[in-house]
């Protein structure tokens, strides 16, 4: 028989990051390591540079191609990354 004050791990994890103000910080370090399965393994490997700060995805890509096709998906990126992290982590999408 459960206690009120019990709590789940997952429950009592939530709540710690919640308490510590990690949690946007958590979710931002996922996206940026799921990154070469958002936009694809060429692209990853393209990309030499690749920060989050206040909700602005910054990246250096090395290929102007795929910067222009990059570019031309940024509404779609920022959906996906949206989508992944059910929350709004990303507004906007800055080029180096």
């Amino acid at each position: 028989m459960r206690r009120t004050n019990d709590k789940s791990l997952k429950e009592a994890i939530a709540q710690m990051m919640q308490v510590y103000k990690i949690k946007r910080k958590f979710d931002e370090t996922g996206i940026l390591a799921q990154w070469p399965e958002l936009v694809g393994k060429s692209v990853a490997n393209r990309t030499k540079e690749l920060f989050i700060h206040d909700k602005k995805l910054f990246l250096r890509i090395e290929s102007s191609v795929i910067k222009n096709e990059l570019k031309m998906m940024r509404s779609q990126i920022i959906e996906k990354i949206n989508n992944e992290a059910k929350s709004v982590l990303i507004e906007e999408i800055i080029f180096l």
